[in-house]
C-alpha cells in the first residue's frame, strides 16, 4: 500500500517535506480489529505538533492522520458489529483501557492508557489502516467521505468544547482562532442556538470575512474589543495572548474553554500580564479540553447529519500531504484540509 511515513521529528521551517511517500505491506487485523481501505483523511494542526515534537509519537516511524473515513475490507476474530463494505470513521481516540474508574465514568478521553490515532498507532495517511472495531463509527449516508473526515476530529472536539462552555440559547459566545474546528463550532451555534451572538477573533482579515459569511455577528483581531462582554469563549490557538485577552472580555461568571493540545512555552511576558482583578475575579473560569470520547464522535455525527453541518474544505492527494501541512503551518487556511486517498 501507499503511505506517508514520518521517520524523524523536526521543524517544518527546516524541512518542508517531513513525510516520506512509501510503499508498505497492507496490515492484517487482529482480534477485535477491522481493516479499513481509507477513502479520505483530514489534515489537522495536531499533526504539526507531532511532527515538530510538541506532542511526539510513542515511536518512529509512524503514519499520521486521525480523521479517517474508510470501508471495511477485512475483520478480525470477535468482530460482529461490522462487515465488509461498511463505511466507518476513526477519530483521535484510537483506544483506552475501558476498565479504569475514568473509563467507566464515560471519560475515556482522560484515561492514562489513552492511545491517539496517528500518533501512538498508525493512522490514515495511507491506503489501509487497522483499528479496534470498538473505536469505529458508522458514517451517516447524507455525509460524503471528504465531508465526514474533518467532522471526526475538528467537528467532534469542537462539539465537546461547545458542551463544556455550558452555553444556552441567547448567550454570546466568542471563538478565538478560526480554523477547521472553530468554523464548525460556528455552524453548530447557528443551528442549535439561533438567538445567540457569535464573536470571532482572528488575525487574518480573510478569516474575519469568512466568519461573517458563515453567520458570525462580529469579527475582529484578538486585541480588538468586541461589542459586548461574552458569556463563554472557545480558544483554538497555540498562544497565551488570546487567553489573557479573552479573559478580559468575559462577563462575570463566564467560562473560557481551551481547545488546544498545547500552548507555546516562549510567551512568559503574556503570562505575566495575568491580573486577578481583571482576568479571574467575579468567578470567571478556565477549562481545558483533553481529547474526545467515543460518545462525542457518535453524537456529533448524528447532529451533523440532522443539521446538514458540512465543513468547508480543500482537497489534496495523499502525495500532497506535505503541501497541506506546510499551508497549515503558514496559516493558509479556509476551513479544513482533506486528503482524498481512494
Amino acid at each position: 500500500m501507499q503511505a506517508m511515513l514520518l521517520n524523524k521529528l523536526g521543524n517544518l521551517e527546516d524541512n518542508s517535506t517531513p513525510l516520506e511517500f512509501r510503499h508498505l505491506p497492507v496490515p492484517k487485523p487482529g482480534k477485535g480489529e477491522v481493516l479499513l481501505k481509507v477513502a479520505a483523511c483530514g489534515v489537522c494542526h495536531t499533526e504539526l505538533d507531532e511532527i515538530e515534537g510538541r506532542t511526539p509519537p510513542l515511536s518512529l516511524p509512524i503514519i499520521p492522520g486521525h480523521q479517517v473515513v474508510g470501508r471495511v475490507t477485512e475483520t478480525g476474530d470477535g468482530v460482529f458489529d461490522f462487515h465488509q463494505g461498511d463505511r466507518l470513521g476513526v477519530g483521535w481516540i484510537f483506544s483506552a483501557c475501558g476498565h479504569c474508574d475514568i473509563c467507566l465514568s464515560g471519560n475515556e478521553n482522560l484515561c492514562s492508557e489513552f492511545m491517539a490515532t496517528g500518533r501512538d498507532r498508525n493512522g490514515g495517511y495511507a491506503e489501509y489502516m487497522v483499528v479496534p472495531a470498538a473505536f469505529c463509527y458508522p458514517i451517516p449516508d447524507a455525509i460524503s467521505d471528504v465531508e465526514a473526515a474533518p467532522l471526526l476530529c475538528a467537528g467532534a472536539i469542537g462539539y465537546r468544547s461547545l458542551k463544556l462552555t455550558g452555553m444556552k440559547d441567547g448567550d454570546t459566545i466568542g471563538l478565538i482562532g478560526f480554523g477547521a474546528s472553530a468554523h464548525l463550532v460556528l455552524k453548530m451555534v447557528v443551528y442549535s442556538h439561533p438567538n445567540s451572538k457569535i464573536f470571532v477573533f482572528t488575525r487574518s482579515l480573510e478569516e474575519q470575512k469568512f466568519a461573517i459569511e458563515l453567520g458570525a455577528t462580529w469579527s475582529g483581531d484578538v486585541g480588538d474589543k468586541p461589542p459586548s462582554l461574552i458569556h463563554s469563549i472557545i480558544d483554538t490557538t497555540p498562544a497565551w495572548k488570546p487567553i489573557i485577552k479573552g479573559l478580559g472580555n468575559l462577563r462575570p461568571g463566564g467560562r473560557l474553554v481551551i481547545n488546544a493540545i498545547r500552548k507555546e512555552q516562549n510567551e512568559k511576558d503574556w503570562l505575566m500580564k495575568l491580573e486577578y482583578p481583571t482576568h479571574l475575579w467575579m468567578e470567571k473560569e478556565i477549562k481545558s479540553v483533553a481529547n474526545v470520547t467515543r460518545k462525542d464522535i457518535s453524537e456529533f455525527l448524528e447532529l451533523a447529519a440532522k443539521a446538514s453541518l458540512t465543513p468547508e474544505f480543500q482537497i489534496y492527494s495523499l502525495s500532497e500531504a506535505n503541501i497541506a501541512l506546510m499551508e497549515l503551518k503558514n496559516r493558509n487556511i479556509h476551513g479544513a484540509k482533506v486528503l482524498r486517498i481512494s
